[in-house]
């Protein structure tokens, strides 16, 4: 034992001091918050990672203007707010031009520095805030050369052009002839040469807006999907009144040289008839369209509705007209026929979800890309292919998109489809395999049971509908499954029928009913039925339980050789958390229902100044919901499961919006996910943001609940549903016959079980169990999500100081050469 010495009373005094005064310090190095985000930290300690650059820095010294041009589209406003944030966030000076061209010739006030909160309240905003006109003095070198002459003067070398392909065209031409526009000015005395020198290159980056979705290289342009919705709810009101007095209804959209919005509307509501410009009729159209209505009213239907594009023509040119359909149909038929033009409605209206995160994502590409960018560099177009932002060379896909034009002029259809891109001509084949294609009388002797699984997700009707009417064109028996797993094992099992789906597109919810029970217990039930009524293959639609539900039938096949048949689960669920796929049936409406309701309750906002909102959003673990709708909505934060958080974040958000208030923004909107952290609820972030911002902001908070899982689905997922019940019958009619054995169908491979999924730009059939090692079955989600690289956007956006991601930058690809599809042919 040792001994130890006696302290003094003083001695002892003086190491209870010093104990106490490092108990302190912990204490306080624990809790205290980090440098707020608002404000750079005064030195950083990270080192920057391998394949990043300094964004923070890569503008200073830089000027970037940004113009809209030609039509006004929905979604424009969301990247002209992401290319004045992200530039001044890269320390570059942002310019508006105002009303397009004629404002860069004009000069004067039609060009002003643009501020942070210049562009706040204006993502939800449908047109432009900026103003777009049509300029007959850019097209001449004159006008040109007072455009150069304006940007000179300001220093301005960057130039972000929103517009058609007839914008981006003369923004090509003008960075062609900038060296000699220059030399010309210098020479008049317009500008001197030291300014000249200074000017020596223009950078154009381009980014397509246009609802029409006419430009070629892009899967979808700003605007379109927001042209969708306005039509689907004008489509959705026509069948009310249509039903009620059985009326035919010929609907007129948009789209003089492309069918992109007519064909999607004919999909999306399941029409009777669609002319688009890019596949005439043949020259019996008439006859077989009464044929074809005729068929439709006989099988029950108490409505017909016709989808025209404007530019709608024969096989000989001679333009189809919304009148010309009415009069043959009242003439043939003697129905009651009325014609409805959407006209510029289509144009207006807030933008959608879609369409505000397409237009954020590719202003932020499009910063990155002009400040990128070199006197080699040619003139870029940013496109959207699958998930994924890609750079293409602006004339090439101008080029291909010009050569669609002169092939439906020259009467050579097949290669205006083909120039399209697959996409489109996919979207055609399904349209005429749903709408134009009876069952065939022979019959295949196979037959396909659908069910639904797990929470109602809108858009699993489109799924079911489409399911069922191309398994009756492959000549398959198709059986409908009540109440999902737990009705198969108590045999709520009936045969449906083509005219049974009729008018399921537009339907939210679950027709079929669904549940969340898993099959495991009902094994010899479930086997039992399908014996009973003789299932050669199963197609699940919904969320994670049908997920796990396939893996447990894959297990029970070593005990039950009846559940050895073709398996095929297509991913349907709010929550977007199904491994396997980059996207689910049903999301898109949800994050259209969240995004509309944070518009509204920041709205509330606007008279009471100095609130901060709290909402809280469905999506178990998954924060796609909350990530995304924090993009669409302008949020402040999002919080989510997958990027841990603790109080010095939250602190570090309070100080944030302190700063906030200060400025002529007086709002805040923050997202939780529902199950983000089990200890910072949204009672207890309310309760810290309402005790930390007293006297400076009040809070109120939202619950959004199940109203995610209702509404109508919005027409991507309509679309998305439709094609992917389609793909799905292809694939497991293949299976089946590939699995059958002297009239048995025997199906015990990994690859007889698969989950058909959206990955980057493909779909894709995967083994569900190869998915298993991809999958955080405590936490229902995948190990890897796309959409965490966009939450850095979501940070910058709402000014937090932090590094973006440039390590999978997007680079410039050849249209030419680029698969402009996410699909392969049915």
């Amino acid at each position: 034992m040792v001994a130890v010495p006696e302290l003094s009373p003083e001695t002892s005094r003086l190491l209870v001091s010093a104990a106490l005064s490092l108990a302190a310090l912990l204490l306080l190095l624990t809790f205290l918050p980090p440098a707020p985000r608002g404000h750079p930290p005064a030195k950083k300690m990270a080192q920057t990672p391998r394949g990043h650059v300094h964004t923070e820095s890569l503008g200073i010294g830089k000027a970037i203007a940004v113009l809209t041009s030609g039509g006004d589209a929905q979604g424009m406003n969301a990247a002209v707010r992401a290319v004045v944030r992200v530039g001044i966030y890269t320390g570059a000076k942002v310019y508006f031009v105002h009303e397009g061209y004629q404002g860069l010739v004009d000069g004067g006030d039609n060009i002003k520095e643009a501020t942070w909160e210049s562009v706040s309240m204006m993502l939800q905003l449908g047109g432009t805030v900026i103003g777009s006109a049509r300029c007959q003095d850019f097209r001449t070198r004159e006008g040109r050369l007072k455009a150069a002459r304006n940007l000179v003067k300001r220093g301005i070398t960057n130039l972000c052009v929103i517009g058609g392909d007839g914008s981006l065209t003369g923004a090509d031409t003008f960075r062609a002839e900038w060296s000699s526009l220059l030399a010309e000015l210098v020479k008049v005395g317009g500008i001197t040469a030291e300014e000249a020198k200074k000017s020596s290159f223009l950078n154009i980056v381009g980014m397509v807006g246009s609802i029409d979705n006419d430009f070629c290289g892009t899967d979808m342009t700003i605007g379109t999907d927001s042209a969708l919705h306005r039509i689907m709810e004008i489509v959705d009101a026509i069948t009310t009144t249509a039903q009620s007095h059985q009326r035919t209804f010929v609907l007129e959209v948009m789209g003089r040289h492309c069918g992109y919005l007519a064909l999607i509307t004919a999909l999306a509501c399941g029409a009777d008839w669609v002319f688009i410009p890019e596949s005439p009729p043949e020259d019996d159209w008439e006859d077989h369209l009464c044929r074809r209505l005729t068929e439709t009213r006989l099988g029950g239907s108490r409505l017909n509705i016709i989808i025209v594009a404007e530019g709608a023509v024969d096989k000989h040119g001679k333009a189809i007209t919304s009148d010309d359909i009415k009069t043959l149909v009242v003439k043939r038929l003697g129905y009651d026929t009325r014609v409805t033009i959407l006209g510029h409605v289509q144009r207006g209206g807030t933008p959608s979800a879609f369409d505000r995160i397409l237009g954020s994502r590719m202003g932020v590409e499009a910063v990155m890309a002009l400040l990128e960018g070199t006197p080699d560099t040619p003139a870029c177009v940013v496109s959207l292919s699958g998930n994924q932002a890609v750079r293409l060379p602006l004339m090439e896909c101008v080029q291909v998109t010009k050569d669609v034009t002169t092939a439906m002029n020259e009467g050579r259809f097949d290669d205006a489809l083909k120039l399209r891109g697959r996409s489109f001509q996919n979207n055609w084949n399904v349209y005429k395999l749903l709408a134009h294609i009876r069952p065939p009388s022979t019959k295949s002797g196979y037959t396909l049971a659908v069910l639904n699984v797990g929470a109602p997700a809108a858009g699993m009707n489109a799924a079911v509908r489409s399911t069922v009417r191309i398994g009756l064109i492959h000549g398959h028996r198709m059986l409908a499954v009540h109440d999902g797993f737990e009705g198969l094992a108590y045999g709520k099992v009936e045969e449906i029928s083509w005219e049974r789906v009729g008018g399921w597109t537009g339907l939210g919810g679950s027709k079929l009913g669904t549940k969340r029970t898993l099959p495991k217990k009902y094994f010899e039930e479930i086997s039992t039925n399908i014996s009973n009524f003789g299932i050669h293959g199963l197609i699940i639609i919904g969320g994670f339980e049908a997920f796990t539900g396939s893996l447990e039938l894959v297990e029970g096949r070593a005990k039950y050789e009846e559940l050895c048949i073709p398996l095929c689960i297509i991913p349907a669920t709010v929550s977007n958390n199904v491994p396997g796929s980059d996207f689910s049936i049903g999301a898109d409406t949800a994050l259209n229902t969240i995004t509309t309701t944070c518009d509204r309750i920041k709205q509330s906002a606007a008279g009471t100044k100095r609130r901060v909102f709290i909402i809280e959003t469905m999506g178990g673990f998954c924060g796609y919901l909350a990530t995304m709708a924090g993009l669409a909505g302008g949020a402040d934060a999002a919080y989510i499961y997958e990027e841990h958080f603790n109080i010095r974040d939250l602190q570090v958000n309070v100080e944030h919006l302190t700063e906030k208030m200060k400025t002529t923004v007086k709002r805040g909107l923050v997202l939780r996910n529902e199950r983000c952290n089990e200890n910072y609820t949204t009672d207890f972030i309310y309760n810290l943001y309402s005790e930390e911002g007293k006297g400076i902001f009040d809070c109120r908070k939202n619950v959004l609940g199940h109203m995610q899982q209702g509404g109508t689905p919005t027409p991507f997922d309509r679309n998305f549903g439709t094609k992917m019940g389609a793909k799905a019958v292809a694939w497991i009619t293949g299976k089946i016959k590939e699995c059958s054995r002297h009239g048995r169908i025997f199906a015990n491979t990994a690859d007889s079980a698969c989950l058909l999924g959206m990955r980057k730009r493909s779909l894709v059939f995967q083994p569900v169990a190869e998915l298993k090692e991809q999958t955080d079955f405590e936490h229902r989600i995948p190990k890897e999500q796309w959409w965490l690289k966009l939450r850095p956007i979501l940070k910058i956006l709402a000014k937090y100081h932090i590094e973006l991601d440039t390590s999978e930058k997007a680079h410039l690809e050849h249209v030419m050469r680029k698969s402009m599809s996410f699909e392969s042919n049915i």
